[in-house]
């Protein structure tokens, strides 16, 4: 079985404050991106396995992907650890860049196990919640308003297909760092620098804070900027910067652009629910 697991963008993140469980409230705009990771699930007989071609990504019990084996497992009624299967995780969703890689993995794993093993999607979805505040997203696709730690989500009207520029620099931000950023003395002192928004541009409050500590992402914003993106902004907790472009070849002359020796440029498209849904699903 091969499923896909497409990447997300946060056309805006609010952070709104701090929450009693520790979590931060955020207000976020997710869209969802065609740019994937691959997961092949195969019969083989002895413990669970799991490989990925790219070495920085954990193919331990600390991967999404098998603690989403170990809950659906469970949930479908097994004993003991799962056994008897061994996934392959082709990697092209950049770790710690903000475009949610490992929680997609982790839904997309969600939903090959489920079929394998025989679980309600309903189920599948309540694990997703579990694991991870991004991975229920996941199991929507498209353009939604996330709520309270981003995991209440509704599912706003697709916004029309553009083209989508992603910058990935040669290091990454951990989201721990990026909200550490954000709560601590530097972030308040960020919260006034970096590259302000554009008038009536959305927004995302974990920018500056990031910036403050990698200025290059600033640079990066304005660069897709001038290159006449209709959005730029960082993603998510960072480090991956995207501009918004309603063709492809600006989208192109833009990536081109923004490359450079220390980091690299691709262009990809968003989706709307209902091609992630299909795409997903196949």
């Amino acid at each position: 079985m091969r499923v896909r697991a497409f990447a997300k963008i946060n056309l805006s993140l609010r952070v709104l404050g701090t929450r009693a469980d520790g979590y931060h409230e955020l207000r976020t705009i997710f869209q969802s991106i065609a740019l994937h990771d691959t997961i092949t699930v195969r019969a083989a007989r002895g413990p669970f396995r799991l490989t990925c071609d790219d070495p920085g990504c954990p193919a331990d019990s600390t991967n999404l992907i098998w603690r989403a084996a170990e809950r659906v497992w469970r949930a479908a009624g097994r004993r003991g650890a799962p056994r008897d299967v061994a996934v392959e995780l082709r990697k092209r969703i950049p770790l710690n860049g903000g475009l949610g890689g490992g929680s997609s993995d982790g839904a997309a794993a969600l939903r090959a196990f489920g079929r394998m093993w025989r679980v309600d999607e309903t189920v599948l979805r309540g694990i997703g919640g579990e694991l991870g505040a991004d991975v229920p997203y996941f199991f929507e696709g498209g353009t939604v308003l996330g709520l309270e730690r981003g995991d209440l989500l509704f599912p706003l009207v697709d916004r029309p297909r553009v083209f989508v520029v992603l910058v990935l620099p040669a290091f990454g931000v951990s989201t721990k760092d990026a909200f550490a950023w954000w709560d601590g003395a530097a972030a308040g002192r960020a919260r006034a620098s970096g590259p302000p928004a554009e008038k009536g541009e959305p927004v995302n409050d974990l920018q500056r804070p990031v910036v403050v500590q990698h200025p290059e992402i600033g640079r990066i914003v304005t660069r897709l900027r001038r290159a006449g993106a209709s959005h730029a902004a960082m993603t998510g907790s960072g480090s991956t910067v995207f501009g918004l472009f309603a063709t492809e070849r600006a989208a192109r002359r833009a990536a081109r652009a923004a490359a450079s020796p220390v980091r690299r440029s691709l262009v990809t498209r968003t989706l709307n629910r209902q091609q992630y849904q299909r795409l997903v699903g196949s």
